[in-house]
Protein backbone atom coordinates (compact mmCIF):
# COMPACT_ATOMS: atom_id res chain seq x y z
CA UNK A 1 0.00 0.00 0.00
CA UNK A 2 2.83 2.38 0.91
CA UNK A 3 4.52 1.54 -2.38
CA UNK A 4 1.39 2.43 -4.30
CA UNK A 5 1.07 5.73 -2.45
CA UNK A 6 4.73 6.49 -3.25
CA UNK A 7 4.17 5.77 -6.92
CA UNK A 8 1.07 7.97 -6.88
CA UNK A 9 2.98 10.85 -5.27
CA UNK A 10 5.77 10.46 -7.82
CA UNK A 11 3.17 10.55 -10.59
CA UNK A 12 1.67 13.80 -9.29
CA UNK A 13 5.17 15.27 -8.95
CA UNK A 14 5.96 14.38 -12.55
CA UNK A 15 2.63 15.85 -13.70
CA UNK A 16 3.29 18.99 -11.64
CA UNK A 17 6.78 19.37 -13.12
CA UNK A 18 5.34 18.84 -16.59
CA UNK A 19 2.66 21.45 -16.00
CA UNK A 20 5.24 23.87 -14.63
CA UNK A 21 7.39 23.22 -17.69
CA UNK A 22 4.47 23.78 -20.06
CA UNK A 23 3.32 26.88 -18.15
CA UNK A 24 6.87 28.22 -18.11
CA UNK A 25 7.24 27.55 -21.82
CA UNK A 26 3.95 29.31 -22.60
CA UNK A 27 4.95 32.23 -20.37
CA UNK A 28 8.33 32.43 -22.10
CA UNK A 29 6.62 32.37 -25.51
CA UNK A 30 4.26 35.14 -24.39
CA UNK A 31 7.20 37.24 -23.17
CA UNK A 32 9.03 36.66 -26.46
CA UNK A 33 5.86 37.59 -28.39
CA UNK A 34 5.36 40.79 -26.36
CA UNK A 35 9.01 41.78 -26.83
CA UNK A 36 8.72 41.05 -30.55
CA UNK A 37 5.49 43.02 -30.96
CA UNK A 38 6.94 45.95 -29.00
CA UNK A 39 10.06 45.90 -31.14
CA UNK A 40 8.21 45.82 -34.47
CA UNK A 41 5.63 48.33 -33.23
CA UNK A 42 8.26 51.03 -33.09
CA UNK A 43 8.62 53.15 -36.23
CA UNK A 44 11.77 55.23 -36.60
CA UNK A 45 11.25 58.71 -38.07
CA UNK A 46 13.09 59.64 -41.27
CA UNK A 47 16.59 61.09 -41.04
CA UNK A 48 16.53 64.86 -41.52
CA UNK A 49 19.88 66.55 -42.10
CA UNK A 50 18.68 70.09 -41.51
CA UNK A 51 16.19 70.62 -38.68
CA UNK A 52 16.69 74.38 -38.38
CA UNK A 53 13.04 74.92 -39.37
CA UNK A 54 12.06 73.67 -35.90
CA UNK A 55 13.15 77.06 -34.62
CA UNK A 56 10.60 78.85 -36.80
CA UNK A 57 7.58 80.43 -35.12
CA UNK A 58 4.33 81.66 -36.58
CA UNK A 59 3.33 85.32 -36.54
CA UNK A 60 -0.22 86.32 -35.55
CA UNK A 61 -2.07 88.74 -37.83
CA UNK A 62 -5.01 88.68 -35.44
CA UNK A 63 -6.73 86.21 -33.13
CA UNK A 64 -7.63 83.76 -35.93
CA UNK A 65 -4.96 84.15 -38.61
CA UNK A 66 -1.23 83.43 -38.70
CA UNK A 67 1.66 83.57 -41.14
CA UNK A 68 5.03 81.85 -41.33
CA UNK A 69 7.08 83.06 -44.27
CA UNK A 70 4.85 82.90 -47.33
CA UNK A 71 2.62 80.26 -45.71
CA UNK A 72 -0.53 81.25 -43.86
CA UNK A 73 -3.53 79.96 -41.94
CA UNK A 74 -6.85 81.62 -41.12
CA UNK A 75 -10.43 80.97 -40.13
CA UNK A 76 -12.99 82.17 -42.65
CA UNK A 77 -16.29 83.72 -41.70
CA UNK A 78 -17.80 80.66 -43.41
CA UNK A 79 -16.56 78.51 -40.54
CA UNK A 80 -13.97 76.77 -42.72
CA UNK A 81 -10.26 77.02 -41.94
CA UNK A 82 -7.97 77.92 -44.85
CA UNK A 83 -4.31 76.95 -45.12
CA UNK A 84 -1.53 77.65 -47.62
CA UNK A 85 1.85 75.92 -47.27
CA UNK A 86 4.92 75.65 -49.49
CA UNK A 87 8.47 74.34 -49.53
CA UNK A 88 10.43 71.13 -48.96
CA UNK A 89 8.63 68.18 -47.33
CA UNK A 90 9.99 68.36 -43.76
CA UNK A 91 9.94 72.16 -43.66
CA UNK A 92 6.44 72.15 -45.13
CA UNK A 93 5.33 69.77 -42.40
CA UNK A 94 6.89 71.89 -39.66
CA UNK A 95 5.17 75.00 -41.02
CA UNK A 96 1.82 73.22 -41.34
CA UNK A 97 2.15 71.94 -37.78
CA UNK A 98 3.11 75.35 -36.39
CA UNK A 99 0.25 77.12 -38.19
CA UNK A 100 -2.44 74.57 -37.30
CA UNK A 101 -1.10 73.41 -33.91
CA UNK A 102 -4.40 73.87 -32.06
CA UNK A 103 -6.31 71.90 -34.71
CA UNK A 104 -3.74 69.09 -34.79
CA UNK A 105 -4.15 68.63 -31.03
CA UNK A 106 -7.92 69.10 -31.02
CA UNK A 107 -8.46 66.68 -33.90
CA UNK A 108 -6.56 63.96 -32.07
CA UNK A 109 -8.63 64.67 -28.94
CA UNK A 110 -11.82 64.17 -30.95
CA UNK A 111 -10.46 61.04 -32.61
CA UNK A 112 -9.35 59.40 -29.37
CA UNK A 113 -12.53 60.46 -27.55
CA UNK A 114 -14.52 58.58 -30.17
CA UNK A 115 -12.27 55.52 -29.74
CA UNK A 116 -12.71 55.71 -25.96
CA UNK A 117 -16.48 55.63 -26.41
CA UNK A 118 -16.07 52.31 -28.19
CA UNK A 119 -13.20 51.05 -26.00
CA UNK A 120 -13.43 52.63 -22.52
CA UNK A 121 -10.67 50.45 -20.99
CA UNK A 122 -7.37 52.32 -20.65
CA UNK A 123 -5.39 49.08 -20.44
CA UNK A 124 -7.02 47.79 -23.61
CA UNK A 125 -6.21 51.07 -25.36
CA UNK A 126 -2.57 50.51 -24.42
CA UNK A 127 -2.81 46.99 -25.82
CA UNK A 128 -4.22 48.45 -29.04
CA UNK A 129 -1.01 50.42 -29.41
CA UNK A 130 0.85 47.16 -29.94
CA UNK A 131 -1.92 45.58 -31.99
CA UNK A 132 -2.04 48.51 -34.41
CA UNK A 133 1.74 48.72 -34.30
CA UNK A 134 2.05 45.04 -35.22
CA UNK A 135 -0.56 45.41 -37.94
CA UNK A 136 1.24 48.44 -39.36
CA UNK A 137 4.74 47.13 -38.69
CA UNK A 138 5.72 47.65 -42.34
CA UNK A 139 3.66 50.79 -42.88
CA UNK A 140 6.67 53.11 -43.19
CA UNK A 141 8.13 50.89 -45.93
CA UNK A 142 5.04 51.55 -48.04
CA UNK A 143 5.01 55.33 -47.69
CA UNK A 144 7.10 57.67 -49.85
CA UNK A 145 9.96 59.45 -48.11
CA UNK A 146 8.42 62.80 -49.00
CA UNK A 147 5.21 61.93 -47.14
CA UNK A 148 7.08 60.59 -44.12
CA UNK A 149 9.18 63.74 -43.86
CA UNK A 150 6.11 65.96 -44.06
CA UNK A 151 4.25 63.94 -41.42
CA UNK A 152 7.36 63.97 -39.22
CA UNK A 153 7.49 67.76 -39.49
CA UNK A 154 3.86 68.07 -38.38
CA UNK A 155 4.43 65.65 -35.48
CA UNK A 156 6.47 68.24 -33.56
CA UNK A 157 3.21 70.16 -33.05
CA UNK A 158 1.15 67.17 -31.88
CA UNK A 159 0.15 66.60 -28.27
CA UNK A 160 2.41 64.65 -25.90
CA UNK A 161 -0.48 63.35 -23.80
CA UNK A 162 -1.02 60.33 -26.05
CA UNK A 163 2.48 58.92 -25.68
CA UNK A 164 0.96 55.75 -24.22
CA UNK A 165 -0.37 55.03 -27.72
CA UNK A 166 2.89 55.82 -29.47
CA UNK A 167 5.26 58.64 -30.31
CA UNK A 168 3.84 61.70 -32.09
CA UNK A 169 5.30 60.53 -35.38
CA UNK A 170 4.06 56.94 -34.98
CA UNK A 171 0.55 58.11 -34.17
CA UNK A 172 0.24 60.57 -37.06
CA UNK A 173 1.64 58.01 -39.47
CA UNK A 174 -0.84 55.37 -38.27
CA UNK A 175 -3.76 57.82 -38.48
CA UNK A 176 -3.19 57.94 -42.23
CA UNK A 177 -4.17 54.26 -42.34
CA UNK A 178 -7.22 54.76 -40.07
CA UNK A 179 -9.56 55.24 -43.05
CA UNK A 180 -8.40 51.92 -44.53
CA UNK A 181 -8.50 49.91 -41.29
CA UNK A 182 -11.79 51.50 -40.25
CA UNK A 183 -13.78 50.73 -43.38
CA UNK A 184 -12.40 47.19 -43.55
CA UNK A 185 -13.02 46.25 -39.92
CA UNK A 186 -16.33 48.09 -39.64
CA UNK A 187 -17.53 46.63 -42.94
CA UNK A 188 -17.87 50.22 -44.17
CA UNK A 189 -20.46 51.19 -41.59
CA UNK A 190 -18.83 54.60 -41.35
CA UNK A 191 -17.91 55.06 -45.00
CA UNK A 192 -20.66 55.42 -47.62
CA UNK A 193 -19.63 58.09 -50.12
CA UNK A 194 -21.30 59.24 -53.34
CA UNK A 195 -19.60 60.92 -56.32
CA UNK A 196 -20.41 61.67 -59.96
CA UNK A 197 -19.33 63.68 -62.98
CA UNK A 198 -20.83 65.12 -66.17
CA UNK A 199 -19.28 66.52 -69.37
CA UNK A 200 -20.04 67.26 -73.02
CA UNK A 201 -23.80 66.95 -73.61
CA UNK A 202 -24.52 66.03 -69.99
CA UNK A 203 -23.22 69.44 -68.80
CA UNK A 204 -25.02 72.65 -69.70
CA UNK A 205 -21.79 74.31 -70.90
CA UNK A 206 -20.13 71.01 -72.00
CA UNK A 207 -17.42 71.40 -69.34
CA UNK A 208 -16.53 68.72 -66.83
CA UNK A 209 -18.25 69.02 -63.42
CA UNK A 210 -17.46 66.68 -60.50
CA UNK A 211 -19.48 66.44 -57.30
CA UNK A 212 -19.01 64.29 -54.19
CA UNK A 213 -20.18 63.69 -50.62
CA UNK A 214 -17.46 62.43 -48.27
CA UNK A 215 -19.59 60.45 -45.84
CA UNK A 216 -16.89 59.49 -43.34
CA UNK A 217 -18.35 59.72 -39.84
CA UNK A 218 -16.21 59.64 -36.68
CA UNK A 219 -18.49 61.72 -34.46
CA UNK A 220 -19.81 65.26 -34.90
CA UNK A 221 -16.78 66.97 -33.40
CA UNK A 222 -14.39 65.33 -35.86
CA UNK A 223 -16.06 67.27 -38.70
CA UNK A 224 -16.07 70.65 -36.94
CA UNK A 225 -12.60 71.85 -37.93
CA UNK A 226 -12.40 71.29 -41.68
CA UNK A 227 -9.38 72.74 -43.46
CA UNK A 228 -9.39 73.85 -47.10
CA UNK A 229 -5.66 73.40 -47.74
CA UNK A 230 -3.64 74.78 -50.65
CA UNK A 231 -0.24 73.14 -51.22
CA UNK A 232 2.73 74.43 -53.21
CA UNK A 233 5.16 71.50 -52.86
CA UNK A 234 8.81 71.61 -53.89
CA UNK A 235 8.08 68.91 -56.48
CA UNK A 236 4.97 68.21 -58.52
CA UNK A 237 1.86 70.28 -59.13
CA UNK A 238 0.22 72.74 -56.79
CA UNK A 239 -3.09 71.46 -55.47
CA UNK A 240 -5.95 71.95 -53.00
CA UNK A 241 -7.71 69.45 -50.78
CA UNK A 242 -10.20 69.33 -47.91
CA UNK A 243 -8.58 67.88 -44.82
CA UNK A 244 -8.21 68.11 -41.02
CA UNK A 245 -5.42 68.83 -38.57
CA UNK A 246 -2.40 66.54 -38.94
CA UNK A 247 -3.71 64.70 -42.02
CA UNK A 248 -1.72 65.01 -45.27
CA UNK A 249 -3.59 62.39 -47.31
CA UNK A 250 -6.24 63.26 -49.90
CA UNK A 251 -9.91 62.34 -49.81
CA UNK A 252 -11.10 65.12 -52.15
CA UNK A 253 -8.88 67.49 -54.13
CA UNK A 254 -7.91 69.21 -57.39
CA UNK A 255 -4.53 70.30 -58.75
CA UNK A 256 -3.47 73.29 -60.84
CA UNK A 257 -3.79 71.24 -64.05
CA UNK A 258 -7.46 70.62 -63.36
CA UNK A 259 -7.09 66.99 -62.30
CA UNK A 260 -9.43 65.93 -59.50
CA UNK A 261 -9.37 62.91 -57.19
CA UNK A 262 -12.08 61.64 -54.85
CA UNK A 263 -12.11 58.26 -53.09
CA UNK A 264 -15.02 55.88 -52.46
CA UNK A 265 -14.63 52.82 -50.24
CA UNK A 266 -15.61 49.39 -51.55
CA UNK A 267 -16.15 46.03 -49.85
CA UNK A 268 -12.91 44.77 -48.29
CA UNK A 269 -11.81 41.72 -46.36
CA UNK A 270 -10.14 42.23 -42.99
CA UNK A 271 -6.57 43.20 -43.94
CA UNK A 272 -3.67 41.07 -42.74
CA UNK A 273 -0.89 43.62 -43.04
CA UNK A 274 -0.08 47.16 -43.98
CA UNK A 275 0.40 48.66 -47.42
CA UNK A 276 0.14 52.18 -48.84
CA UNK A 277 -2.83 54.02 -47.30
CA UNK A 278 -5.49 54.92 -49.86
CA UNK A 279 -5.34 58.64 -49.03
CA UNK A 280 -1.60 58.76 -49.75
CA UNK A 281 -2.10 57.05 -53.11
CA UNK A 282 -4.71 59.74 -53.89
CA UNK A 283 -2.26 62.40 -52.67
CA UNK A 284 0.45 61.19 -55.07
CA UNK A 285 -2.00 61.18 -57.96
CA UNK A 286 -3.06 64.74 -57.16
CA UNK A 287 0.51 65.98 -56.79
CA UNK A 288 2.02 64.28 -59.84
CA UNK A 289 -0.68 63.53 -62.46
CA UNK A 290 -2.45 65.74 -64.98
CA UNK A 291 -4.28 63.07 -67.01
CA UNK A 292 -6.31 59.95 -66.27
CA UNK A 293 -3.58 57.74 -67.79
CA UNK A 294 -0.94 59.28 -65.51
CA UNK A 295 -3.23 58.72 -62.51
CA UNK A 296 -3.56 55.06 -63.51
CA UNK A 297 0.22 54.65 -63.69
CA UNK A 298 0.67 56.04 -60.18
CA UNK A 299 -2.13 53.93 -58.68
CA UNK A 300 -0.79 50.82 -60.41
CA UNK A 301 2.61 50.98 -58.69
CA UNK A 302 1.14 50.88 -55.16
CA UNK A 303 -0.09 47.91 -53.14
CA UNK A 304 -3.16 48.66 -51.00
CA UNK A 305 -4.73 46.51 -48.27
CA UNK A 306 -8.32 47.63 -48.89
CA UNK A 307 -10.53 48.05 -51.95
CA UNK A 308 -11.18 51.55 -53.23
CA UNK A 309 -12.58 53.47 -56.18
CA UNK A 310 -10.67 56.57 -57.28
CA UNK A 311 -12.92 58.83 -59.35
CA UNK A 312 -10.46 60.87 -61.40
CA UNK A 313 -11.57 63.90 -63.41
CA UNK A 314 -9.28 65.59 -65.91
CA UNK A 315 -9.58 69.03 -67.51
CA UNK A 316 -7.10 67.94 -70.15
CA UNK A 317 -9.21 64.88 -71.03
CA UNK A 318 -12.51 66.73 -70.30
CA UNK A 319 -13.95 63.56 -68.84
CA UNK A 320 -13.76 61.34 -65.77
CA UNK A 321 -13.07 57.67 -65.14
CA UNK A 322 -12.89 55.40 -62.09
CA UNK A 323 -9.72 53.54 -61.14
CA UNK A 324 -10.88 50.48 -59.19
CA UNK A 325 -8.27 48.84 -57.01
CA UNK A 326 -8.22 45.88 -54.61
CA UNK A 327 -5.24 44.34 -52.80
CA UNK A 328 -4.91 41.86 -55.70
CA UNK A 329 -6.45 43.44 -58.80
CA UNK A 330 -6.98 46.71 -60.63
CA UNK A 331 -9.52 47.86 -63.21
CA UNK A 332 -10.52 51.02 -65.06
CA UNK A 333 -14.19 51.90 -65.45
CA UNK A 334 -14.76 54.22 -68.41
CA UNK A 335 -18.50 54.61 -69.08
CA UNK A 336 -17.93 55.60 -72.74
CA UNK A 337 -20.65 58.16 -72.12
CA UNK A 338 -21.03 61.77 -70.98
CA UNK A 339 -21.50 61.11 -67.28
CA UNK A 340 -20.21 58.81 -64.55
CA UNK A 341 -21.63 57.73 -61.19
CA UNK A 342 -19.92 56.11 -58.21
CA UNK A 343 -21.13 54.82 -54.84
CA UNK A 344 -19.55 51.87 -53.00
CA UNK A 345 -19.31 49.03 -55.47
CA UNK A 346 -17.20 48.33 -58.56
CA UNK A 347 -18.42 48.76 -62.15
CA UNK A 348 -15.43 47.71 -64.26
CA UNK A 349 -15.74 44.70 -66.57
CA UNK A 350 -13.60 42.49 -64.34
CA UNK A 351 -14.31 43.43 -60.73
CA UNK A 352 -18.03 44.11 -61.20
CA UNK A 353 -18.71 40.41 -61.87
CA UNK A 354 -17.07 39.12 -58.71
CA UNK A 355 -19.46 37.54 -56.22
CA UNK A 356 -18.23 39.77 -53.39
CA UNK A 357 -18.99 42.89 -55.42
CA UNK A 358 -22.43 41.69 -56.51
CA UNK A 359 -23.27 41.02 -52.88
CA UNK A 360 -21.99 44.46 -51.94
CA UNK A 361 -24.23 46.16 -54.49
CA UNK A 362 -27.34 44.13 -53.65
CA UNK A 363 -27.08 43.80 -49.86
CA UNK A 364 -25.86 47.26 -48.87
CA UNK A 365 -27.23 50.72 -49.63
CA UNK A 366 -24.73 51.19 -52.46
CA UNK A 367 -26.89 49.81 -55.30
CA UNK A 368 -29.99 51.75 -54.25
CA UNK A 369 -28.04 55.01 -53.88
CA UNK A 370 -26.40 54.41 -57.26
CA UNK A 371 -29.83 54.03 -58.91
CA UNK A 372 -31.17 57.15 -57.19
CA UNK A 373 -28.14 59.12 -58.37
CA UNK A 374 -28.68 57.98 -61.97
CA UNK A 375 -32.36 58.85 -61.69
CA UNK A 376 -31.63 62.40 -60.49
CA UNK A 377 -29.08 63.05 -63.24
CA UNK A 378 -31.64 62.01 -65.84
CA UNK A 379 -34.45 64.07 -64.27
CA UNK A 380 -32.50 67.31 -63.92
CA UNK A 381 -31.18 67.42 -67.48
CA UNK A 382 -27.91 69.13 -68.51
CA UNK A 383 -25.90 69.60 -65.35
CA UNK A 384 -24.67 72.80 -63.68
CA UNK A 385 -22.80 73.50 -60.44
CA UNK A 386 -26.07 74.43 -58.73
CA UNK A 387 -27.76 71.22 -59.90
CA UNK A 388 -24.75 69.24 -58.68
CA UNK A 389 -25.16 70.75 -55.20
CA UNK A 390 -28.91 70.02 -55.31
CA UNK A 391 -28.20 66.35 -56.06
CA UNK A 392 -25.63 66.11 -53.27
CA UNK A 393 -28.25 67.48 -50.86
CA UNK A 394 -31.03 65.11 -51.98
CA UNK A 395 -32.71 63.41 -49.00
CA UNK A 396 -35.26 61.26 -50.81
CA UNK A 397 -35.44 57.70 -52.06
CA UNK A 398 -36.30 56.39 -55.52
CA UNK A 399 -38.99 58.45 -57.23
CA UNK A 400 -38.73 61.10 -54.52
CA UNK A 401 -40.15 58.77 -51.84
CA UNK A 402 -39.79 59.83 -48.22
CA UNK A 403 -37.50 57.18 -46.72
CA UNK A 404 -36.77 59.04 -43.50
CA UNK A 405 -34.07 61.57 -42.69
CA UNK A 406 -30.67 59.96 -42.25
CA UNK A 407 -31.33 56.82 -44.29
CA UNK A 408 -28.12 55.40 -45.73
CA UNK A 409 -29.92 54.81 -49.02
CA UNK A 410 -30.26 58.56 -49.53
CA UNK A 411 -27.51 60.58 -51.21
CA UNK A 412 -27.63 63.01 -48.29
CA UNK A 413 -27.36 60.86 -45.16
CA UNK A 414 -26.69 63.80 -42.79
CA UNK A 415 -23.23 62.48 -41.89
CA UNK A 416 -20.99 64.13 -44.52
CA UNK A 417 -17.62 65.33 -43.31
CA UNK A 418 -17.65 67.55 -46.38
CA UNK A 419 -19.27 67.92 -49.76
CA UNK A 420 -17.40 69.37 -52.72
CA UNK A 421 -17.90 70.40 -56.37
CA UNK A 422 -15.16 70.90 -58.99
CA UNK A 423 -15.11 72.69 -62.35
CA UNK A 424 -11.65 71.61 -63.49
CA UNK A 425 -11.27 73.71 -66.67
CA UNK A 426 -12.10 76.87 -64.72
CA UNK A 427 -9.94 75.78 -61.74
CA UNK A 428 -12.98 76.39 -59.54
CA UNK A 429 -13.98 74.44 -56.44
CA UNK A 430 -16.96 74.80 -54.09
CA UNK A 431 -16.73 73.48 -50.52
CA UNK A 432 -19.70 72.93 -48.20
CA UNK A 433 -20.08 74.61 -44.84
CA UNK A 434 -21.80 73.22 -41.75
CA UNK A 435 -24.06 71.51 -41.09
CA UNK A 436 -23.00 68.67 -43.39
CA UNK A 437 -23.73 69.74 -46.99
CA UNK A 438 -26.66 71.97 -46.00
CA UNK A 439 -24.73 75.19 -45.35
CA UNK A 440 -23.60 77.49 -48.14
CA UNK A 441 -20.95 76.28 -50.59
CA UNK A 442 -18.06 78.75 -50.82
CA UNK A 443 -16.05 79.06 -54.03
CA UNK A 444 -12.28 79.10 -54.48
CA UNK A 445 -10.34 79.83 -57.66
CA UNK A 446 -7.03 77.97 -57.67
CA UNK A 447 -5.33 80.41 -60.03
CA UNK A 448 -6.29 83.28 -57.74
CA UNK A 449 -5.14 81.56 -54.55
CA UNK A 450 -1.81 80.47 -55.98
CA UNK A 451 -1.08 83.95 -57.35
CA UNK A 452 -1.16 85.38 -53.81
CA UNK A 453 2.24 86.33 -52.36
CA UNK A 454 1.64 85.43 -48.75
CA UNK A 455 -1.11 86.91 -46.58
CA UNK A 456 -0.22 90.49 -45.76
CA UNK A 457 -3.41 91.12 -43.78
CA UNK A 458 -6.35 88.97 -42.77
CA UNK A 459 -9.07 88.88 -45.42
CA UNK A 460 -11.45 86.45 -47.11
CA UNK A 461 -9.87 84.50 -49.96
CA UNK A 462 -12.94 82.74 -51.34
CA UNK A 463 -14.90 84.21 -54.27
CA UNK A 464 -18.05 85.62 -52.65
CA UNK A 465 -19.65 86.31 -56.05
CA UNK A 466 -19.98 82.58 -56.69
CA UNK A 467 -21.29 81.42 -53.32
CA UNK A 468 -24.09 78.85 -53.51
CA UNK A 469 -26.79 79.58 -50.92
CA UNK A 470 -27.55 77.33 -47.97
CA UNK A 471 -30.24 74.70 -48.38
CA UNK A 472 -33.71 76.17 -47.58
CA UNK A 473 -34.34 72.92 -45.70
CA UNK A 474 -32.41 74.46 -42.80
CA UNK A 475 -35.34 76.81 -42.17
CA UNK A 476 -37.97 74.08 -41.98
CA UNK A 477 -39.63 72.31 -39.08
CA UNK A 478 -38.45 69.01 -40.54
CA UNK A 479 -34.85 70.06 -39.99
CA UNK A 480 -35.56 71.02 -36.38
CA UNK A 481 -37.26 67.66 -35.92
CA UNK A 482 -34.20 65.86 -37.26
CA UNK A 483 -31.91 67.71 -34.86
CA UNK A 484 -34.17 66.68 -31.97
CA UNK A 485 -34.29 63.12 -33.33
CA UNK A 486 -30.48 62.87 -33.34
CA UNK A 487 -30.36 64.08 -29.72
CA UNK A 488 -32.75 61.34 -28.53
CA UNK A 489 -30.93 58.77 -30.69
CA UNK A 490 -27.62 59.71 -29.02
CA UNK A 491 -29.22 59.36 -25.59
CA UNK A 492 -30.42 55.87 -26.45
CA UNK A 493 -27.03 54.86 -27.83
CA UNK A 494 -25.44 56.13 -24.60
CA UNK A 495 -27.80 53.99 -22.51
CA UNK A 496 -29.89 56.87 -21.19
CA UNK A 497 -33.66 56.88 -20.66
CA UNK A 498 -35.60 58.21 -23.63
CA UNK A 499 -39.10 58.78 -24.98
CA UNK A 500 -39.23 56.40 -27.94
CA UNK A 501 -42.67 57.59 -29.02
CA UNK A 502 -41.27 61.09 -29.41
CA UNK A 503 -38.28 59.65 -31.27
CA UNK A 504 -40.59 58.04 -33.82
CA UNK A 505 -42.84 61.10 -34.16
CA UNK A 506 -39.79 63.20 -35.12
CA UNK A 507 -38.78 60.91 -38.02
CA UNK A 508 -41.74 58.59 -38.72
CA UNK A 509 -40.64 57.28 -42.15
CA UNK A 510 -37.18 56.22 -40.98
CA UNK A 511 -36.97 52.48 -40.35
CA UNK A 512 -34.12 52.94 -37.88
CA UNK A 513 -36.34 54.99 -35.54
CA UNK A 514 -38.43 51.85 -35.03
CA UNK A 515 -35.34 49.64 -34.68
CA UNK A 516 -34.00 51.95 -31.97
CA UNK A 517 -37.36 51.88 -30.22
CA UNK A 518 -37.53 48.08 -30.54
CA UNK A 519 -34.02 47.61 -29.15
CA UNK A 520 -34.79 50.04 -26.33
CA UNK A 521 -37.90 48.11 -25.27
CA UNK A 522 -36.19 44.74 -25.77
CA UNK A 523 -33.50 45.69 -23.24
CA UNK A 524 -36.28 46.57 -20.82
CA UNK A 525 -37.90 43.15 -21.47
CA UNK A 526 -41.08 44.65 -22.89
CA UNK A 527 -41.18 42.11 -25.71
CA UNK A 528 -44.71 42.96 -26.83
CA UNK A 529 -43.82 46.60 -27.46
CA UNK A 530 -40.49 45.64 -29.03
CA UNK A 531 -42.25 43.24 -31.41
CA UNK A 532 -44.63 45.99 -32.57
CA UNK A 533 -41.74 48.35 -33.29
CA UNK A 534 -39.71 45.73 -35.17
CA UNK A 535 -42.70 44.79 -37.32
CA UNK A 536 -43.28 48.44 -38.16
CA UNK A 537 -39.62 48.82 -39.16
CA UNK A 538 -40.08 46.03 -41.73
CA UNK A 539 -42.71 48.15 -43.51
CA UNK A 540 -40.18 50.94 -44.18
CA UNK A 541 -37.25 51.24 -46.60
CA UNK A 542 -34.41 49.43 -44.80
CA UNK A 543 -30.89 50.44 -45.77
CA UNK A 544 -29.12 47.07 -45.78
CA UNK A 545 -29.80 43.35 -45.81
CA UNK A 546 -27.79 43.01 -42.61
CA UNK A 547 -30.08 45.40 -40.76
CA UNK A 548 -33.15 43.56 -42.00
CA UNK A 549 -31.64 40.32 -40.67
CA UNK A 550 -31.07 41.99 -37.29
CA UNK A 551 -34.73 43.00 -37.11
CA UNK A 552 -35.95 39.48 -37.96
CA UNK A 553 -33.58 37.91 -35.40
CA UNK A 554 -34.89 40.29 -32.75
CA UNK A 555 -38.44 39.29 -33.60
CA UNK A 556 -37.49 35.63 -33.09
CA UNK A 557 -35.93 36.47 -29.73
CA UNK A 558 -39.06 38.37 -28.70
CA UNK A 559 -41.27 35.41 -29.62
CA UNK A 560 -39.14 33.04 -27.52
CA UNK A 561 -39.02 35.44 -24.56
CA UNK A 562 -42.74 36.13 -24.24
Amino acid sequence: MALKRGKKRNGWRKLGRALLYITGTILLLIIILVVYVMSVSHIDPPEIADKSSLQWERKALDSSSYTLGNSWFRKSESGLYELYVEGKPFERGVVEGRLTAELVKRQEDHFTDQIKKMIPSQSYLKFLRYFVGFFNRNLADNIAEENKEEIYGISFSASDKYDFIGSNYERLLNYHAAHDIGHALQNMALVACTSFGTWDGASADSNLIIGRNFDFYVGDKFAEDKIVAFYHPEKGYRFMMVTWGGFTGVTSGMNEKGLTVTINADKSDIPTGSATPVSLVAREILQYAKTIDEAWTIANKHKMFVSESFLVGSAEDNRAAIIEKTPEKMDMYDPKDQFITCTNHFQGAGLAKEEKNIKQREETASGYRFNRLSQLLKEKGPNTVQKTVDILRDRAGMGGRNIGMGNERAINQFIAHHSIVFEPKKKMVWVSTAPWQLGKFVAYNLDSIFSMKGLQYDHEVYDSTQTIAADPFLQTQDYQSFVAFRKIKTDIMDGKDADVQQLISLNPEYYHAYVLAGDYMFKRKDYTAATAYYKKALTKVIATRGEEKHIRKQLEKCAKSK
